[in-house]
């Protein structure tokens, strides 16, 4: 009896230990903006996982939203373009820029959408809003890298704080 007390004991710590490694979900996307010297252009790349951004797809444009869908690519697109560029403001030396979209690749779990702002010949001062996914959580953080002249220069973003200036 006591040896069999023991082993559930054993047990229910057992489970007890390995409930606090259980998965928590995170919200998180990532902004990479670099600075091509040479072409006089920002490149920039957002990574977000798949299943919360076509979630909060859906809820944006109350349409149907699958980005795995090759057949729908035309489709999906413009809602990537649309939400990104709504949700992703970039300022460049005090000048609102103009961020055009290249196009969006699946890899693994996340999507990555790809964006480029023509006519920087040197960046001094950049000031972005980046709220993506803040409509669709309340814990999203989003990661944002800045590189110019190899300097790289990262900061996190936790929703409601969505505003961020960086000066080289």
């Amino acid at each position: 009896m006591k040896s069999l007390l023991y082993k559930w004991l054993f047990i229910g710590l057992i489970w007890m230990s390995n409930v606090s490694f259980l998965p928590h979900p995170f919200y998180v996307s990532v902004t990479e903006i670099e600075h091509n010297a040479k072409d006089k252009t920002l490149e920039i790349s957002c990574k977000i996982f798949t299943d919360d951004f076509e979630k909060t797809l859906r809820a944006a444009y109350k349409a149907h939203v699958d980005l795995y869908d090759a057949t729908q690519k035309t489709a999906m697109d413009k809602l990537v373009s649309s939400y990104i560029i709504k949700h992703l403001l970039i300022s460049v030396n005090g000048k609102q820029a103009s961020v055009q979209y290249k196009g969006f690749e699946l890899q693994d779990e996340a999507i990555y959408s790809y964006f480029e702002i023509d006519q920087v010949p040197s960046v001094k001062k950049i000031e972005l809003t980046d709220n993506i996914l803040f409509d669709y959580q309340s814990q999203q953080t989003n990661i944002v890298h800045i590189t110019v002249n190899g300097n790289r220069k990262s900061n996190k973003l936790e929703n409601p704080q969505d505003k961020l200036i960086v000066e080289f």
